[in-house]
């Protein structure tokens, strides 16, 4: 009897499927499109669907656990959770390399934005290897980072003297080097600081400000990234990483390649025509109510010098804060899909 018990229990032990996988997931802004559209229904349904019940998923956003933002990748590396996204400039006080990821004026089109990232990939790993205990799984856009302004401006000229809401550091550096004043304000608070004057512009994606309602306090619309595409890096804890089989890596690094990042990139450059037309009336507005705001047109002239004041001033003063190494690793990549060269002599 008890070997047919003890071989009864070890041809169940065989039949029964292996214990699924428990994966804790904090998102992005929750009320932005990119989770709504792309990261929830990845994590909440494809994911767990695809991998046939091995994997369990819990998501939250790291703005519903009221984290800071600069200590959604910092808890990750401590085995908090075990994958989080946000935006690449929150993590730049620990990281400063990590910059060199979304380099304003540099790329124009969702293509072009899609070349510089893959471009900095290699890095981008490396810096959340070391830094941040994790390996990365995904890198994609909010749209554009464009510049709302309650205040009247014709061009980047117009800036000079205004207190504006920068993206990330380098941003910030763009906007000094342009004589206006950076000011460090909470995407969540802008609103509020347009409206009292605490700020005259801020820059955030087309869509982040018309679904935060930014055209409420805001007059004038200038569609140039300023802010760069402000890159959201999905990673996993590298622990946690190393502890999932070989099989269990690749479904996940796959699934998330053709479900997540490629269909957000795929969408990213008619989301900011749209995401325009929906602030000022020009245009079809597919997500609501078109509003009417002033659209500011940029000039070949404002690119052109804005172009200079990159090269020149904001990215050597990246290199020196970042080092030699990193700036010549982004000149061997990125520069060379972006055709920059930053001089680090």
């Amino acid at each position: 009897m008890k070997r047919m018990i003890t071989a009864l229990a070890a041809t169940t032990a065989l039949a029964a499927p292996a214990l699924a996988e428990d994966l804790s997931v904090v998102g992005s802004w929750s009320g932005l499109p990119l989770h709504k559209e792309y990261e929830a229904p990845f994590w909440s349904e494809k994911l767990p669907a695809a991998s046939g019940g091995k994997l369990n998923v819990a998501l939250t956003t790291h703005n519903q656990m009221n984290l800071g933002v600069g200590d959604v990748y910092r808890l990750l590396g401590d085995g908090v959770y075990d994958v989080a996204m946000t935006v690449a400039d929150y993590a730049v006080a620990d990281a400063p390399e990590l910059e060199g990821l979304d380099v304003p004026l540099v790329a124009l089109t969702a293509d072009e934005a899609r070349a510089m990232v893959d471009a900095a990939r290699p890095m981008v790993e490396d810096i959340y290897n070391a830094r941040f205990n994790s390996h990365v799984l995904a890198i994609a856009p909010y749209p554009p980072q464009v510049v709302f302004c309650n205040a009247e401006v014709a061009g980047l000229d117009d800036l000079k003297g205004l207190k504006v809401r920068a993206s990330g550091r380098m941003t910030a550096k763009f906007l000094e080097a342009l004589g206006a004043e950076g000011v460090n304000v909470a995407f969540s608070e802008v609103p509020g600081a347009l409206q009292k004057g605490v700020v005259d512009c801020a820059v955030t994606g087309a869509g982040s400000g018309y679904s935060a309602g930014w055209w409420e306090v805001s007059t004038h619309l200038m569609p140039i990234p300023l802010g760069g595409w402000d890159s959201v890096v999905t990673a996993i804890n590298l622990d946690k990483w190393n502890s999932l089989d070989a099989d269990t890596q690749s479904l996940i690094e796959t699934q998330i390649k053709a479900e997540f990042e490629d269909p957000a990139w795929a969408t990213a450059q008619n989301a900011l025509v749209n995401d325009i037309a929906c602030l000022t009336g020009n245009g079809d507005c597919p997500a609501g109510d078109a509003r009417d705001m002033t659209l500011v047109e940029v000039s070949d002239a404002d690119f052109e010098k804005a172009r200079e004041v990159l090269v020149n001033e904001v990215l050597p003063d990246w290199a020196d804060r970042a080092g030699a190494d990193w700036a010549a690793r982004w000149n061997d990549s990125v520069g060379k899909v972006v055709g920059v060269t930053i001089s680090t002599n």
